[in-house]
């Protein structure tokens, strides 16, 4: 094989290699359709022209057969007549337009033959114009699919599932430290609550036996620190001593008060 022969080969290869890929089916589809509907429009306008010829030979070979039949009368009429002369050019003129209808009617039933192929011709492109626009639509379907179907290939193939299984675990990881961190939260703010009601129960109680206190020291009723002392017969109580076992009371209530006061 020669140098040349193989460019010519490797150019054709290439060549046809890019019209494959440009060829779109679809706009391919589109075209073949298009093409097809520019045929049958050429084809009724063919079809019109061999019908309107048709209608024009066909008048024009009645026209010759009624002269036919005019001059065929005209020249019995003169016969009639006794005129022999005049019955001859009548059939003179009977016989040019006999011969002009023969050739109209060999001339007609050709265009009768030609109009019927044509109408047939046409019935048959319609028919298969509908075809083809059904089978378009079936096809563009398909083409629709097969497109998605391969997008979809390609993605579930350039998809990492190692990737995207761990993607899920790491967001599941995070919703359970949300999830722990909420219901930590929750339990501290039950624990406070707690503690403060606790509280409150607690100084509830010291608050109430502190107005007590309070409340006797304004009436000067404390309870006495010390048992009463018994009677004696021969040395009575003495005052100032009283008064130093009360006052030791009164600093502590004071203290009190003081750490109240604070709270």
């Amino acid at each position: 094989m020669g140098l040349f022969d193989r460019l010519k080969r490797v150019v054709g290869a290439n060549l046809n290699d890019l019209v494959s890929k440009a060829e779109d089916p679809e706009k391919m589809l589109e075209q073949a359709l298009l093409e097809m509907q520019e045929d049958m429009v050429k084809l009724r306008q063919g079809a019109a022209q061999a019908i309107a010829s048709q209608k024009r030979t066909e008048k024009q070979y009645q026209d010759a057969v009624n002269e036919v039949n005019k001059w065929q009368r005209n020249a019995q009429l003169a016969i009639q007549k006794g005129d022999e002369s005049l019955a001859r050019q009548a059939l003179e003129r009977k016989k040019t337009y006999n011969d002009t209808s023969v050739v109209l009617k060999t001339s007609l039933d050709q265009q009768n033959v030609q109009v019927e192929g044509l109408k047939k011709n046409l019935i048959q492109l319609e028919s298969k114009i509908s075809e083809a626009k059904t089978k378009k639509e079936m096809l563009k379907a398909r083409i629709t699919a097969a497109k998605a179907q391969e997008q979809l290939g390609n993605m579930v193939s350039g998809m990492s599932t190692n990737s995207a299984m761990s993607a899920f675990e790491r967001m599941e990881e995070k919703v359970l430290m949300q999830e722990a961190k909420s219901q930590a939260v929750s339990e501290l703010v039950s624990t406070d609550l707690n503690s403060q009601f606790a509280r409150l129960e607690s100084s509830s109680d010291i608050d109430d036996e502190l107005a007590v206190l309070i409340e006797g020291s304004k009436q000067n009723t404390l309870p006495p620190a010390l048992p009463p002392a018994q009677p004696s017969t021969t040395t009575p109580a003495q005052p100032t001593n009283t008064a130093k076992a009360i006052q030791p009371v009164d600093a502590e209530l004071e203290e009190l008060k003081r750490q109240l006061d604070k709270l």
